[in-house]
């Protein structure tokens, strides 16, 4: 478990930039895989679902969402 919350830490101590350069399209992986280890660590599995399905349309255009959020909000809080 420690692992999973050291993988969310360091997701949520990345500089501002890092975090909205993995938004972009291909990048935004990152934030699916995000999703899904909070999801695991927290117990929650509608997060985890929501990050299952983030990956196929996170590249499409989810990351949209990601980057705004990202923008004004320091980090992709749309379901995470």
């Amino acid at each position: 478990m420690a692992n999973k919350n050291g993988f969310v830490a360091a997701m949520d101590g990345l500089p501002w930039i890092v975090k909205v350069l993995l938004c972009i399209p291909v990048l935004d992986i990152v934030w699916a895989v995000y999703r899904i280890v909070k999801g695991v660590s927290k117990k929650d599995a509608f997060m985890v679902v929501i990050g299952v399905l983030w990956i196929i349309p996170g590249c499409v255009f989810c990351w949209i969402i990601d980057i705004i959020c990202t923008l004004f909000l320091g980090r992709p809080k749309f379901f995470a």
